[in-house]
């Protein structure tokens, strides 16, 4: 058990566990969150909107429900971060642009039902890029304040990193979960497509947009993840049972088989860093046999291309009208962005759209012999300078196929920065990626 001046350090699930055991209450975990971020936020300029009475009023509901003898939910009492383009009732929604600035909704959206149905304590609102785009807000990151945190979900996974809050909710429409994990050093997970709600979340592409997950071990994600997979047919493209059973699946006795993994570079490994190959390939060398590289070529070339056609396509039929009667209200990078789409033709987007289905044909094919893909989940270490985000080409192409994918920070960099490793599955493989991810990570049951 962390000593109380170290208890915001604890992970979801150890939080979880000393509420559920009496070794600790929500309100002391809340308050430790709220000193870290009292001391470090200024620096890492993580929260978009905080109000620390508000905190703590739910983390004393939950302890009073608790004392009360009440059902305890899987998250109750944990604090949970939310990328400020996710809907809450009692707290701003400003998607980190100019033109919500004082936006507050009627509703939650549906994963912030699902947390609070959960227990969890909604402790603030992370700071987003604007729209989910590229212009940075200022979040740095937490092992460097001169690097970026990556982006979009760049308050949720500073936050996270930093130890101000256990877990965060970002989306991924490009690489904008796994390339912040990645740059921040925390575990990040993007589900399958249709697994979680959008619901009260601001769409920029309905094709691409996902909502995934921050935690600091894969425990914490399977907990959260758990708890968010749950019908809702509010969102038109949720798949039906969406439900994995993540912790089951961790919780299950490890195969003795050998894992056989496939090392993939594909068009991405074109705009690697020039750190990135022997940071690589050191990991890879520890694996031995466990990790064979296999090419992926063919229509893999095309699919980077495909999904800046689908998400420009896509940002001008959403974004057009905020770019067309408010763009003295949107940032020059937010503008940019919205004009790519405006004259791309539909054969382009229809020729774009169905290529994913062949994606996806090819990677089922490849898993057959593999229990997963492997790779880097970003470019290399996070690039010096707060004005990019990154590049997102390492996970661009599984954001198109809507396969899962999770970033585990297992690499260092030349400059000792994070860099994740990447694991993808098929579509709709969830709980067997995680039960690879605990393999991997050489987890005991």
């Amino acid at each position: 058990m962390a000593e109380p001046s170290a208890q915001h350090t604890m992970n979801a699930s150890e939080m979880a566990a000393a509420i559920a055991q009496g070794t600790a209450t929500s309100e002391q975990l809340v308050r430790a969150c709220l000193q870290r971020i009292h001391e470090r936020d200024s620096v890492v300029k993580a929260w978009a909107f905080l109000d620390p009475g508000r905190a703590i009023q739910q983390a004393q509901k939950a302890d009073k429900h608790q004392a009360g003898g009440g059902d305890l939910g899987p998250l109750h009492g944990v604090p949970v971060g939310l990328k400020d383009i996710i809907d809450t009732r009692d707290m701003p929604t400003e998607c980190g642009s100019d033109h919500f600035r004082g936006r507050r909704p009627a509703n939650d959206a549906t994963v912030v039902s699902l947390l609070r149905a959960a227990g969890a304590v909604i402790l603030g609102k992370t700071i987003t890029t604007e729209f989910a785009l590229t212009g940075q807000r200022g979040t740095t990151n937490p092992h460097d304040a001169k690097r970026t945190p990556g982006g979009s979900s760049s308050g949720s996974a500073a936050a996270v990193a930093d130890h101000m809050v256990p877990l965060a909710i970002g989306s991924q429409t490009g690489g904008s979960v796994l390339r912040p994990a990645s740059y921040c050093g925390v575990y990040g997970y993007k589900p399958t497509y249709g697994r979680i709600s959008r619901k009260g979340v601001f769409i920029i592409s309905r094709p691409l947009d996902h909502l995934g997950v921050y935690g600091n071990s894969l425990r914490d994600l399977a907990m959260i993840a758990d708890s968010l997979m749950v019908f809702d047919p509010a969102d038109f493209d949720m798949q039906a049972p969406c439900g994995a059973a993540l912790l089951d699946a961790l919780n299950e006795t490890l195969s003795s088989a050998p894992l056989k993994l496939a090392f993939v570079k594909g068009p991405p490994w074109a705009l690697a860093e020039d750190h990135l190959e022997p940071v690589m390939q050191t990991y890879l060398r520890g694996l031995g046999e466990r990790a064979q590289e296999v090419e992926l070529g063919g229509i893999f070339d095309r699919a980077l291309d495909a999904h800046s056609t689908v998400m420009d396509v896509s940002l001008w039929h959403n974004l057009s009208s905020y770019y067309l009667d408010h763009r003295d209200h949107l940032m020059v990078e937010t503008q940019e962005r919205v004009e790519a789409g405006r004259d791309i033709s539909a054969e382009s987007y229809v020729e774009a759209t169905e290529l994913v289905g062949s994606l996806n044909h090819a990677v089922d094919q490849l898993l057959g012999h593999h229990d997963a893909m492997i790779t880097a989940s970003a470019t290399g270490e996070a690039p010096l300078g707060l004005k990019s985000t990154g590049n997102a080409a390492f996970q661009r192409m599984w954001t198109l196929m809507g396969v899962p994918t999770l970033s585990l920070p297992l690499m260092t960099g030349p400059n000792g920065m994070p860099i994740g490793v990447q694991l993808i599955g098929r579509r709709g493989g969830d709980a067997d990626l995680f039960r690879v991810a605990k393999k991997l990570l050489g987890e005991t049951d």
